[in-house]
């Protein structure tokens, strides 16, 4: 099976050796996305939520450019320099997501990139 690269300007650029997205038959795997201002690289201002809705955003523009969008998601991964601030992003979430809600894994670290505080991931199915 082929491997299509997804890559969308509309997203944060990678900062590392990684794509925004893979393509795998009807199965999108994407990257981690933290804060990151897509004009400019730099970690957006503002308190947890901001920061939440930033990935959010930014998950979601490299959903559309895989021909997708956040209603096919099938997995979520979520990852919280502290899950003192999970009900926050569980709040955000509800704001991008609909039910039947994607299957998810939440995740305490010690540290993100950029010292951002949420990053998120997540694997889409394409039908």
């Amino acid at each position: 099976m082929a491997r299509q690269i997804i890559q969308t300007a509309t997203a944060p650029a990678a900062i590392g050796t990684y794509s925004q997205a893979v393509r795998c038959g009807d199965t999108v795997f994407l990257s981690g996305q933290i804060p990151l201002d897509p004009a400019t690289g730099e970690v957006v201002e503002g308190d947890f939520e901001v920061q939440v809705r930033r990935a959010f955003d930014n998950l979601k523009a490299v959903c559309v450019a895989a021909g997708g969008d956040l209603a096919k998601i099938a997995k979520l991964g979520l990852f919280l320099v502290d899950l003192g601030n999970f009900a926050t992003v569980n709040r955000v979430m509800g704001e991008y997501f609909d039910a039947p809600y994607p299957a998810r894994s939440t995740v305490e670290v010690k540290g993100l990139p950029r010292g951002v505080e949420f990053e998120v991931d997540a694997v889409m199915v394409l039908d």
